[in-house]
């Protein structure tokens, strides 16, 4: 009981933060967001050391143990300015968002929605992922993002009224693929994030930075059924600006074993976001058990 009276404690002191940063111009909560990532760094304990566990495995023999704290810091800090933004998606609108995100390579996406099967849009949790499909439902693209559900019912709540200020609608992962594939068929766009290891969903073994990862299969499996390209996207923070890149669409390997064209295709997309983490490595959340799961 104590601990569910605190998870609303914690949860309307979030809400009066947010008010608060809210209400300042951006660049001066974004300030305070550098501070607020920096303090959770040191405060969350158990968070920083899975952080800096996963960057000396990731980056063994290439960066200096400095270095790696830099980064894990750096990648804390991130996740605050991210929070910030989040906050302020009530003051984005199709008039100031070129000025908040500037879009690369978007003919991919619209070459993709002319032959009329839809798109996967495939980030992962890098940069500030909230306001890359925000980016694309201001610019009136149709389609909605696969999320999970967080586990207290009124952050939930609160994310989704957020994204939907912004026309962000979610559809959750433990919902029917069907709903998914619908959409595809209309052809409309689907953001996927597919970067983590979750064990309760399908998946496969592929390399990431050296080691055996499990990643899921799903943005493939959707892609093969329903024909739909598979284009990778990611945003990069350049101070108060972002930049959103949109690569080629993943060419899938189809040579009738299954089994192989689907660890292939993985590989494929997993090599795509390591080379955008290894680029911006602060961008990433460190902090997530990565090589959790292990080969049997």
């Amino acid at each position: 009981m104590k601990f569910k009276l605190r998870r609303y404690y914690l949860y309307y002191l979030g809400r009066a933060g947010a008010s608060l940063l809210y209400l300042m111009p951006l660049r001066v909560s974004l300030i305070l967001s550098e501070v607020i990532g920096y303090l959770a760094f040191w405060i969350l304990a158990k968070y920083r050391r899975i952080a800096v566990e996963n960057l000396r495995k990731a980056f063994r023999g290439e960066k200096t143990a400095g270095e790696i704290k830099d980064i894990a810091v750096s990648s804390f800090i991130n996740l605050g300015k991210n929070a910030v933004e989040l906050i302020n998606f009530p003051k984005i609108t199709s008039t100031n968002i070129d000025r908040l995100v500037t879009v690369r390579n978007i003919s991919y996406v619209d070459d993709a929605l002319r032959k009329g099967k839809g798109a996967i849009v495939l980030t992962g949790h890098f940069g500030d992922w909230e306001l890359l499909a925000a980016t694309f439902k201001v610019k009136n693209y149709p389609g909605m993002v696969v999320g999970r559900r967080i586990y207290f019912h009124k952050y939930d709540e609160y994310l989704n009224k957020l994204r939907k200020l912004c026309n962000v609608n979610v559809i959750y992962r433990d919902q029917s693929a069907k709903n998914i594939l619908k959409l595809l068929r209309n052809n409309e766009i689907i953001g996927m994030l597919a970067d983590q290891d979750v064990d309760s969903v399908d998946g496969v073994f592929v390399n990431f930075f050296g080691h055996p990862a499990y990643t899921p299969i799903a943005p493939v499996a959707l892609a093969k059924a329903s024909g739909a390209e598979l284009i990778p996207a990611f945003i990069v923070r350049e101070k108060a600006r972002h930049t959103l890149y949109i690569e080629k669409p993943i060419e899938l390997r189809d040579t009738g074993d299954k089994e192989k064209d689907m660890i292939a295709n993985t590989q494929a997309w997993s090599d795509v976001i390591e080379s955008y983490i290894r680029k911006f490595p602060d961008h990433w959340v460190w902090m997530h058990r990565r090589w959790k799961t292990k080969k049997s």
